[in-house]
């Protein structure tokens, strides 16, 4: 009798299957809610990712757990390119890059946000909006630190600022306006502080 521990088993592919059919709903979930909104249906999702309802739930019990994982992945892909611009020549530029991305994040994802917000808060958790803030110091700090951002600026007013042009933009016909006003906002971060 072969003892257990050296018997060959399945389980190894079976948890990279199973970490490949997560990813490929995750990514199927990602396009399916750009284009259809929260709200998507959730057998789209599945066959999209090519594979059945079943192994949709078995990974995402419910639409709000697809809806967070949707938007950590996407929160990890703007950290993770905030990482990246700490190491760029210019702090200066490297900020507006990345509030740029961060613009065009808010503006895409807010009806995920909000549709996990209103229905169980507690899925998405503020760890995310930590870790936007987080990115946001470091970069700030660093254009800070160079002399081209104002000193005053806090990273969570500079968040707040950007989530506002995102959230006056939504139904605008003027689809360069989000864009605009942003540079506005960055015009102020650079600008020096007026006399009290």
């Amino acid at each position: 009798m072969t003892p257990a521990h050296s018997r060959p088993g399945p389980e190894a592919p079976r948890r990279s299957d199973a970490r490949r059919n997560r990813e490929r709903l995750v990514d199927a979930a990602r396009a399916v809610f750009t284009e259809s909104g929260p709200e998507a249906s959730l057998n789209e999702i599945a066959q999209r990712a090519g594979v059945g309802p079943g192994t949709l739930y078995r990974n995402f019990p419910n639409r709000q757990t697809l809806l967070a994982a949707v938007l950590r992945d996407r929160i990890d892909t703007l950290c993770g390119h905030a990482e990246r611009l700490l190491t760029a020549d210019s702090p200066d530029r490297a900020l507006a890059e990345w509030l740029r991305a961060f613009l065009e994040h808010a503006r895409v994802n807010q009806g995920l946000g909000g549709s996990l917000l209103l229905d169980e808060p507690e899925t998405l958790g503020l760890d995310c909006h930590r870790r936007i803030e987080d990115a946001a110091a470091a970069l700030l700090v660093r254009a800070q630190r160079s002399g081209t951002a104002r000193g005053d600026l806090a990273p969570d007013d500079l968040v707040q600022l950007v989530v506002g042009i995102a959230l006056a933009t939504v139904r605008v016909e003027d689809a360069a306006q989000p864009g605009r006003l942003l540079e506005l906002a960055l015009d102020a971060v650079h600008a020096a502080p007026r006399p009290a």
